[in-house]
Order: C-alpha cells, then sequence, then structure tokens
C-alpha cells in the first residue's frame, strides 16, 4: 500500500490579518503537494481558514459560537473553491470531507470513513478535511485541526504528520528552531508559550501535543512554517522545522485507531498500581480508579491518566456512572485487557 501522509495547514499560515487567503502561501502548498501527490503518495490535507474568510462578510463580528458558526458556513465554500481552483491548475481533483469528532468514537463509523477516503485515494483525488463547525459546538469550543489531523494521522496509519505554522518551528529562548524535539514535556515548559494566534484556535502548545502524541504512535511528526520555495515537500524529507521522532510502535490497525480516538472521550483517574498492571496488559479495575475526570458511557472511548499523565486508551465495559471510586473490595472490569491500548 502506498505511504500515508497527512499535511496540516493553519489559519495564520495560509491567510493575512483580515482573514483572506494567502494567495502565495497557497500556491506554495498546492504545488507542493501536487508534487508528492505525483510521487505516488496517499495524502489527507487538513485546512484551517473558513473562519477566517467567512467572518469578514459578518457586521460587528465578535467571535461568538453562533458567529463563528455563520463564518464558518460562507468561508468554507470560499476556501473549497480556492483550493479546487489551484489543484485544477496541476490537473488534481480535490474533495471536501467536513469531520466531526463522532466520526472517531465508534468502530463503524470510522471504517465508513475510511473506505471512503480510500475511494477518494484510487480514483486520484485528494480529501481536504475540516472540521464541520457549522453544526459542531464542541469543535469550536474544545477542539481545533491540529486535534482532527492526529485523528486522522493514527487512525489512518500516517507514516508523517507535517503540521505548518506561522513559525517555522518549536523555537529557543534565542529564537532559533529546535531540529530535533527529544524530550516534548521539558520542551513544553521550558520554551512554549500557549498564546493564540488572533486567526486560529491553537497555540503552539497545542500543536507541541499532538505532533508528541503522534510520534508516541508511531508517527514522525514536523511542526514547520512556509518560508521559502518547496516548504511542504522540505518537511517531508526532513529538512526543515521541528522534528519529533517516530517511536517503535507495533499496534495494529484497530488499537491505532483506539488510540487516536481517545482524544475526544472520557477520561479516568488511575493509581500506581492500576498503572503497573495495565502496562502488563492486564483489564482495568475499579479498585484502581481515583477519579473520574470526564463522563463517559458504556462503549464509549476513554483516556486512562495517572498523575494526569496519559498512559492509556481503552473501550469502556461499563458507563462511568456505575464507577464506585474508592471501592476497594469489589474488582469490578471497567475496561478489559482485550479493549486497551497503552500509550
Amino acid at each position: 500500500m502506498a505511504e500515508m501522509i497527512v499535511i496540516k495547514l493553519g489559519t495564520a499560515s495560509i491567510t493575512n490579518d483580515g482573514g483572506k487567503l494567502n494567495v502565495d502561501n497557497l500556491q506554495k502548498v498546492v504545488a507542493d503537494v501536487a508534487a508528492l501527490h505525483r510521487q505516488g503518495l496517499n495524502i489527507v490535507l487538513v485546512s484551517s481558514g473558513a473562519v477566517g474568510n467567512g467572518r469578514a462578510f459578518l457586521k460587528n463580528y465578535k467571535g461568538t459560537t453562533q458567529e463563528r458558526k455563520a463564518a464558518a458556513a460562507v468561508g468554507n465554500p470560499i476556501l473549497i473553491n480556492k483550493y479546487a481552483e489551484a489543484f485544477a491548475k496541476h490537473d488534481i481533483i480535490i474533495a471536501q470531507t467536513l469531520l466531526e469528532r463522532w466520526h472517531f468514537s465508534n468502530r463503524k463509523h470510522f471504517l465508513q470513513l475510511r473506505d471512503t477516503v480510500e475511494a477518494l485515494w484510487e480514483n486520484k483525488i485528494i480529501p481536504i478535511a475540516n472540521e464541520n463547525d457549522v453544526v459542531s459546538d464542541l469543535e469550536i469550543r474544545f477542539s481545533d485541526n491540529d486535534h482532527l489531523a492526529t485523528l486522522l494521522a493514527a487512525g489512518f496509519g500516517a507514516s508523517k504528520l507535517l503540521i505548518g505554522s506561522s513559525v517555522e518551528g518549536i523555537l529557543d529562548h534565542e529564537g532559533q528552531v529546535i531540529r530535533e524535539i527529544a524530550d516534548p514535556e521539558e520542551t513544553m515548559k521550558s520554551f512554549v508559550k500557549d498564546e493564540k494566534s488572533s486567526m486560529g484556535l491553537g497555540g503552539m502548545a497545542t500543536k507541541l501535543s499532538y505532533a508528541s502524541l503522534a510520534a508516541r504512535l508511531g508517527i514522525q511528526a514536523t511542526i514547520f512554517g512556509l518560508k521559502g520555495e518547496t516548504p511542504i515537500i522540505n518537511a517531508y524529507n526532513g529538512e526543515v522545522g521541528s522534528k519529533f521522532k517516530a517511536g517503535e510502535s507495533s499496534k495494529d490497525a484497530r488499537s491505532m485507531w483506539l488510540a487516536s480516538g481517545s482524544l475526544a472521550s472520557g477520561c479516568i483517574e488511575v493509581d500506581k498500581g492500576a498503572k503497573e498492571a495495565l502496562i502488563n496488559r492486564k483489564s482495568l479495575l475499579q479498585v484502581g480508579i481515583t477519579a473520574i475526570e470526564r463522563a463517559f458511557n458504556q462503549g464509549e472511548i476513554v483516556e486512562i491518566r495517572h498523575k494526569h499523565k496519559q498512559i492509556a486508551v481503552g473501550i469502556a465495559k461499563i458507563s462511568s456512572k456505575d464507577v464506585k471510586v474508592g471501592e476497594k473490595e469489589n474488582n469490578l472490569v471497567v475496561i478489559h485487557a482485550n479493549n486497551l491500548v497503552v500509550i
């Protein structure tokens, strides 16, 4: 099967301060993606910019949830038409793919999504994905396209995740790009200020967090800027940006999907004993749970943490309302070992 990559472009990287598309950057992006496409790569392009393109058409725009929905409704067709025009110059057809979290939280729905995207690839069509901001409050408030790109990369088994930014990568105190991120957590503490651009939802800390998760799942991730003639090709070849080396991963397709889906689900905090049991491929028992951070229903994906650090994900056997935190005598199975993935 052909190599698969996900390329994510943030709002600030392809628009100007007024929210309109930066034509020069768009042309560079499309030319690079077209070149990689001709090499035989299966590509998903995740592009922000719909809200930025649409907000100029709303009077007295203040950025409320409903205004963002309205701006996305206006901006989505503008954005996709610009991409269609640009790719047509390279004789490439594109397809719009608007996604929500439920596409990843249910295995059946995810497989339907995967089959659809693979049909596009078979016909040499490049899918351009974006969050469906028009109908989904949750994505607007709590997520961004770094999140979506990581879900796609993990769920589809991508070899690389390329995250385009308005800056050239993760910068140190001297403003120099850190070419390889060996310890993402220390880098986040030392160098990154979680500031959001005026146009996008995500900050650099968010990009670092998702790139780090992708690397733990065996995907090489790179955060890069759009300077130079061929920025995406350079990022693909590892010549620019900040690279997160892919970790060893022997996870099968179902486990990769499970791990990616965890980004959109409930959350449990566990004690040291439960952490050790999970590492040894044992089930999660009620006795090891110290807190329910986010509620969940039976069959939903749950993130498992120890000392607020993600250690595993799994499919809940029971609902969180049936979990009795602090119960030390009932060894109730909350997540079975067969439905667990240690991160």
